[in-house]
Order: structure tokens, then sequence, then C-alpha cells
């Protein structure tokens, strides 16, 4: 299956797809044993690329990065017709990935978060599909890991029989993660955000209106204040004004960066 086809974002190659077209990737790159590197950008991981010449350049490596937030879905479509009438939520591209994963028999495995949140997660998941195979999980050190300890990490995933590996580290460290390790494995891995919160039960998420209408850091915000005022009261803006930049070729934005000069990683 050919990889699906990116569009310049603010100088980050988004991919044109919905969730049927992006669950098919993944499960064709499972299917075949094949690393595969997703990514599912919001505003805030768009920012961060804009940001970071280092986190451009790993995320245009990625084979498939899906339009997360509302705001990016409508900047695919204004900038390059792109047509597409939703969004791809890393949550519910999480779901619909283990719901076509245990159709299909492909064991999937989690790596990041708390025990407990994986715990919870795994629970509910398993009641959602009972077919799904959970070949393992791994919960998150919250700290840079050496060499050594990554080594340890793939290897346990490699040995566990998973055909795909959802990686909740938050953004950017998921997707550090991904780009540092997904070519020693032969499977797609998923930088799904905080889909694991979600779905253990931990996070509500946002109503299905605010949702539709781009909202959903508002509904964030206010769960998260202290936290998240800072991102949204900065980027948010700036996003806005350099995709008017963007549109009106006001400014060029190279989707070249900066090639990482040394390892970096999460454990």
């Amino acid at each position: 299956m050919n990889q699906p086809i990116k569009k310049n974002v603010l100088g980050t190659g988004v991919s044109v797809v919905d969730y049927r077209s992006a669950v098919d990737a993944i499960m064709a790159a499972a299917k075949a044993s094949r690393p595969f590197s997703v990514g599912a950008l919001a505003v805030h991981g768009i920012m961060n690329s804009v940001l970071d010449s280092r986190y451009r350049y790993r995320m245009n490596a990625f084979n498939m990065v899906v339009p997360d937030g509302q705001p990016v879905r409508w900047a695919l479509n204004l900038l390059h017709k792109a047509g597409l009438k939703d969004r791809v939520y890393g949550p519910d591209l999480t779901l619909k990935t283990c719901a076509q994963a245990a159709r299909d028999g492909v064991p999937v495995y989690f790596f990041g978060s708390k025990p407990e949140v994986l715990a919870q997660m795994t629970r509910r998941l398993t009641a959602k599909y009972p077919a799904l195979k959970i070949a393992g999980q791994q919960a998150s050190l919250f700290r840079h890991g050496d060499k050594a300890e990554m080594d340890g990490i793939v290897d346990q995933i490699r040995q566990s029989g998973a055909g795909i590996v959802f990686v909740g580290l938050g953004c950017p460290r998921q997707e550090i993660w991904v780009y540092e390790n997904v070519a020693r494995l032969s499977m797609p891995v998923i930088g799904v955000g905080a889909a694991f919160d979600f779905h253990a039960g931990l996070l509500k998420q946002a109503p299905p209106r605010m949702q539709k209408y781009g909202l959903e850091w508002l509904y964030r915000f206010i769960q998260e204040p202290r936290r998240l005022w800072r991102r949204y009261a900065y980027l948010n803006p700036m996003f806005l004004m350099l995709l008017a930049a963007q549109f009106f070729r006001v400014a060029p934005f190279s989707d070249s960066g900066s090639a990482p000069d040394h390892f970096e990683n999460y454990v």
C-alpha cells in the first residue's frame, strides 16, 4: 500500500487521510511486519514544529501524520483543498485501530503513562473489544533514558509478539521516542497523546459539539488552566497568524528542519 500523501502546513507534512484510510495504512504495515511511524498533531504539535527545527525534522520523517485537531484539518482544506470532512483524532484513532486489530487478530502493545492508567485502560479496552489481544504494556519512568534502557524496552516489545505499538508519553516526548525507535520495531508505532488517560476514564473528553467546532482546547483549558494557559494564549494566535501568512504566500515555510545531532529519548 502506498504511503498517505502529505501536504505542507507551516512546514510540517500532514497526511491527507480520514479514519478509514489511516487505519488501513496502519493495518497494512502491521500485517507486513513493516516499520511505520504515526503521529497525531493538533495546533500544539504543529507549533512545536515551527519553533523547533529538530522536532520538524523528526515529524517530516514520519510515515503518516494525521490531522488530530480541527484547525489542522481546516488548514489542510484551506491551503491544499484536501476536502477532509473530519479530523483524525488520536484517541478515536486508537479505538478504531484496536477494533480492527481485534478483528484481524493483531496483538497490540501500550507504552507510556502510569501503571494504574494502563491497568484501567486495558481493562476497559478488553471489555469493549473482547477479541483484542494485548501483548504487553510498559509504564513510563518519566525521565530521560539512556540507550541501554531504550534497548531493553524495544527488545521487550519485539519479544512480546505485538504487531502494533501505541505510545502515550505526551507531545513532544512521544514523537521523539517514535522517531528514535520505529526503525528497530518491525511494526506500526503510533504516538497518541492523552488517549491513555481518556480511555482509562481519568480525563473527560470535550462534548462532541465542542470537538466539531474546534473548541476542544477551551474545554481542556477549563480542566487544566495552570498547565495549559501559556500554550493556548501564545500558540493558538500565532498559528492563525502564520496560517494566514502561508495562505497569502507572505512567507515560505520550509519542511527541511535540522537533523538531531544526538540521541534523545524518554522512558
